[in-house]
């Protein structure tokens, strides 16, 4: 911009320099400020035409400051910002449309005058700080200041100052722009409310994965997880300890490595995404076969885990990516080796129950048919050997009788075994040392010893002793030894008795029915023919044999058995055809000191009668008839009778009459208790004997109970039978 025109002042002075000219009257000779006029007359036709040209730009200039102006108001008017012109003491200089429709709405609300009055009470102070703010640093802002909006209440707004330029006065004026924030604040509160959502939603993720991991570490199945290349992605510890492998060992490997059959299955595409597939074979890192029951679970995720050594907890926390898609299969592995264990367990004890159901059965059996055959060898036994009394020495009837009593005999010893299997009762055992009883089967086995056949008895010293009963114990022993003999033939070959002790555990425990410890154990060995394992499973069976007929009953295994069981120990079996059979008795061992043998007891003296009257009562008349003769010829008075209510009619009559009663258990419909009882009843001071081929320890409790003075087993010697019944007399004689 040019600089304004100043006006020069004029002044005139005379020229005395010009000769002849006066002061009043001579204008050549005037000079204005050191100008001639001609010169002076140039230069201000110089300064009007700067003036012109100074005139046209300040008229350039207002019409562009009035330009300028009125595009200001407009811009301040039309904007869609709420502007003020304040100064710094708050007052409202200038306020636009906008302005006024958010602090007055109404024409009857309060007037904009002071910005500070329209301000909510908690951003007061805050906004004067911020007016001070600008003064100092030209701009300051405020943001969710709430303002009053007169009758509307309230607005939420962002204020930003400036200060500007106030030539006229000393007071600071700024420039103050409001923008409402209200759409923005709900849209802030809704994405805040969303994020603290989807944060919520993040947290509840990530604790549902740690207890996902948390399961899958505690699991007591084996959880493998693989990818669409059946590489191992999860490995928790219970596969390591299954599988025997470290995880680090395994993350990452194909799954066929441990489950190849699995693998193969899956590759198949044919599973369902939630299946059981059943019992599996597995392998071990160290090719260990086991057997493992296999569910699968799929699952297609659109980023799937790459493999990865972490641990699950941080595996899950990062969360790596392989692609864009892929499947997760989820295997979950149930170890069968305490399942089998079990099953093989219940398969033990259910062949156990079988077989003890079996032996009970048949026992029940024996014992109904023995003592329908007791009586009948009783009467053939008596009558032989009545007859032999009344044959003479050199009758070759005699002979015949011989054999006939041979015979029976045998039948008797039969039946006895029977009845030893059949019975339950507990043995009367007594501590003793078992190389004594394997002394005295050695000694009755050489006596029948064949010439090929070699006998060796191993006896380990200072073993333990046990409560047995030793006679079952020597028959038990006699019985293994004829076994093994049969077994060897008339080859050459072995047997041998070993006596020793063993530590007894698993699985022979659960195969016996034992209970873990210490045993004395009792050994026959033999180099026979061998049994298969069709007949070992049924050797115990009672009359079962693969002897030729004439060389076995089939009962002295089941007699050994039934002995075994009695003493609360087992008997164990081992065979290979060709190679002979080991049979191994176990007995519980006991602290008790081993008790001297009995004393010999005295001999009975010859039965006299001398006429004492004995009754007699039994269902069977080939045995009433019988007893009753013996009876006679040794002296007694016989009241026999086949119906046990008769009996008790003829007591009854006369009770002082009889001075002993002998009467069978078993009778239909009133068994010999019951008539032991009905007697005693009326003389307690009889003596009564019990005659049964089946005793019980139940029965002998009972008849103890009820006053029974003795059992007699059947059949008895007739001579046996005669001394019992002197010593029932003597006995009650004596009292």
């Amino acid at each position: 911009m040019n600089t304004p025109y100043r006006r020069k002042k004029f002044r005139v002075v005379p020229n005395p320099a010009l000769p002849g000219s006066r002061l009043d009257h001579d204008e050549q000779g005037l000079i204005v400020d050191g100008y001639a006029p001609s010169q002076m007359i140039e230069d201000l036709r110089k300064y009007q035409a700067e003036l012109e040209v100074q005139n046209k730009a300040l008229r350039y200039s207002q019409q562009e400051a009035e330009g300028a102006s009125e595009r200001f108001a407009t811009l301040f008017s039309n904007v869609p910002l709420a502007l003020m012109v304040v100064d710094e003491e708050g007052l409202v200089m200038a306020s636009n449309a906008m302005a006024l429709r958010l602090f007055q709405p109404v024409e009857s609300d309060p007037p904009l005058h002071f910005l500070l009055p329209f301000v909510g009470p908690m951003h007061t102070d805050e906004v004067a700080v911020a007016f001070l703010s600008a003064k100092s640093r030209s701009t300051s802002e405020v943001s969710e200041v709430v303002f009053l909006a007169g009758s509307q209440g309230t607005f939420t707004g962002d204020l930003h100052i400036a200060r500007i330029e106030n030539p006229q006065g000393d007071l600071a004026h700024f420039i103050c722009a409001i923008i409402d924030q209200g759409p923005l604040l709900a849209q802030r509160h809704a994405l805040q409310k969303s994020a603290a959502v989807l944060q919520q939603r993040n947290e509840d993720l990530l604790l549902s994965e740690n207890r996902m991991a948390a399961i899958i570490n505690s699991s007591l199945d084996a959880i493998l997880c693989i990818d669409e290349q059946q590489g191992i992605t999860v490995f928790n510890p219970a596969a390591t300890a299954l599988f025997q492998c470290p995880a680090d060992q395994a993350l990452g490997s194909p799954l066929e490595r441990f489950l190849p059959q699995v693998a193969a299955t899956l590759a198949t595409g044919t599973v369902a995404a939630q299946a059981t597939l059943g019992e599996f074979a597995a392998t071990t890192l160290q090719g260990r076969e086991i057997f493992v029951e296999i569910s699968v679970s799929l699952e297609r995720r659109l980023t799937p885990r790459v493999p990865t050594r972490l641990p699950i907890s941080e595996f899950i926390a990062r969360r790596g990516m392989q692609g864009p898609h892929g499947e997760i299969t989820t295997i979950f592995a149930r170890d069968l080796t305490a399942s089998k264990l079990a099953e093989a367990r219940r398969v033990t004890l259910e062949t156990q129950l079988r077989e003890s159901q079996k032996m009970q059965a048949m026992g029940t059996m024996a014992g109904g048919i023995a003592h329908d055959f007791n009586n009948i060898l009783s009467a053939i036994l008596g009558n032989v050997d009545l007859a032999k009394q009344d044959t003479a020495a050199n009758s070759p009837a005699l002979t015949s009788l011989q054999e006939i009593e041979k015979a029976g005999r045998r039948a008797r010893d039969l039946v006895r075994q029977i009845l030893t299997f059949s019975r339950n009762e507990v043995p009367k055992r007594t501590p003793i040392q078992l190389d004594d009883a394997v002394h005295e089967a050695a000694r009755l086995v050489r006596v029948a010893l064949p010439p090929l056949v070699d006998l060796q008895v191993r006896i380990t010293p200072h073993t333990a002793a046990i409560l047995a009963d030793t006679t079952q114990v020597e028959q038990a022993l006699l019985n293994l030894c004829t076994n093994a003999l049969l077994a060897i033939g008339s080859h050459k070959g072995s047997l041998t008795i070993e006596l020793s002790s063993a530590e007894v555990g698993q699985p022979l425990v659960g195969r016996l029915g034992l209970q873990s410890g210490r045993y004395v154990t009792v050994s026959v060995r033999d180099t026979g023919s061998g049994m298969s394992p069709e007949t070992l499973g049924r050797i115990f069976e009672p009359f079962f044999t693969t002897r030729e007929v004439g060389q076995g009953t089939g009962l002295g295994l089941s007699v050994v058995h039934g002995i075994m069981q009695g003493h609360q120990g087992a008997i164990d079996v081992q065979s290979v055809p060709g190679e002979g059979s080991v049979f191994t008795l176990y007995f519980p061992p006991t602290f008790e000191q081993a008790v001297a043998p009995p004393a010999e007891v005295a001999p009975v003296e010859p039965v006299i009668g001398r006429g004492r009257h004995v009754m007699y009562v039994d269902d069977d008349q080939a045995l009433v008839f019988l007893i009753a003769r013996v009876l006679k010829r040794k002296g007694f008075t016989v009241t026999a009778f086949t119906d046990p209510h008769e009996a008790l009619s003829a007591f009854q009559a006369k009770p002082q009459a009889f001075d002993l009663l002998v009467t069978d258990y078993n009778m239909p419909g009133f068994s010999g208790i019951d008539l032991l009882r009905q007697i005693k009843r009326i003389r307690p001071d009889l003596p009564v004997a019990l005659a049964s081929g089946y005793i019980t320890p139940e029965l002998e409790q009972s008849a103890m109970v009820e006053g029974a003075s003795a059992l007699i087993y059947k059949p008895d010697d007739v001579s046996e039978f005669c001394e019992t019944v002197q010593r029932l007399i003597a006995g009650n004689d004596a009292r």
